[in-house]
């Protein structure tokens, strides 16, 4: 255990978009500070529960499934509700859910644009409406929203991804000063491209495309826009966050911290 485990012991977290990559890299670093914690998904629950079994046989805390169409706005709100119900009142939000689509903006699919802004944007403003109440009510809370190196610069082709983004930092920051004085604060990573089951499927197709090996692909054009040649890890976002919702992270609020090898330094 670190020394940030006896703010976190026993805390209710909710982590949206949490069944793989960053999102369940986040739900088992905050378990490991003793967190309980609820894993969304847009899976059904029976198939989110191994991964719960998972957590809380690892860090001996309650975790439980809860699915929920994240462009619904009624499944949000029952989710936190359900969340609640299983666990206690959530004291930290982690909005992570998110889906990308990429095209011109002149064949950019309106239904598609509507989804995910309302999966990568709405979804943050419904998921802390639910929560806000009990946060103020309690005095303490933590939103902490995954949000993106594309929510500080654009990439073309991904209007309605990079809107969204930027809109969450916006909302990050309202937020911030809405609950200043409430013992909440709410923050925004924004990473750059992340070592994640989704990204490694993606390099063998992206390599037979541009003509290249995976390797020059990864470096001459994946991780083009990142100095650092690198990808960040899961592990490096899941300690963040539960940096941002330890003791030490408690003057820290409407702040947009990249985690992104030097790519919005440009």
């Amino acid at each position: 255990m670190s020394d940030s485990s006896p703010q976190l012991k026993d805390r209710i977290a909710l982590i949206t978009g949490a069944t793989s990559g960053i999102g369940l890299g986040i739900a088992r670093a905050l378990a490991a500070q003793g967190c309980h914690v609820g894993i969304n998904g847009s899976r059904p629950e029976q198939e989110i529960a191994p991964l719960c079994d998972d957590i809380a046989g690892a860090f001996g805390v309650r975790c439980v499934p809860l699915s929920a169409d994240m462009s619904d706005p009624q499944a949000i709100t029952a989710m936190a509700a359900a969340a609640a119900q299983a666990l206690g009142p959530v004291d930290i939000l982690v909005n992570n859910a998110g889906i990308q689509h990429v095209a011109p903006i002149d064949t950019f699919p309106a239904e598609m644009w509507d989804r995910l802004i309302a999966v990568n944007l709405s979804s943050v403003f419904h998921a802390s409406r639910a929560v806000l109440p009990g946060m103020k009510a309690r005095g303490w809370g933590r939103i902490v929203n995954i949000a993106s190196a594309h929510g500080l610069v654009a990439s073309p082709f991904k209007s309605a991804y990079v809107a969204a983004k930027h809109g969450m930092v916006g909302f990050t920051k309202v937020t911030a000063l809405e609950t200043a004085t409430d013992g909440i604060t709410c923050n925004a990573i924004c990473p750059g491209y992340v070592w994640t089951p989704l990204v490694e499927k993606q390099i063998p197709d992206q390599a037979k495309s541009h003509g290249m090996s995976e390797e020059e692909v990864i470096d001459q054009v994946i991780l083009a826009p990142q100095p650092n040649r690198k990808f960040a890890s899961v592990e490096e976002i899941g300690a963040l966050t539960v940096f941002l919702c330890s003791a030490a992270g408690a003057s820290i609020t409407g702040a947009s911290l990249p985690v992104d090898g030097g790519w919005t330094a440009r």
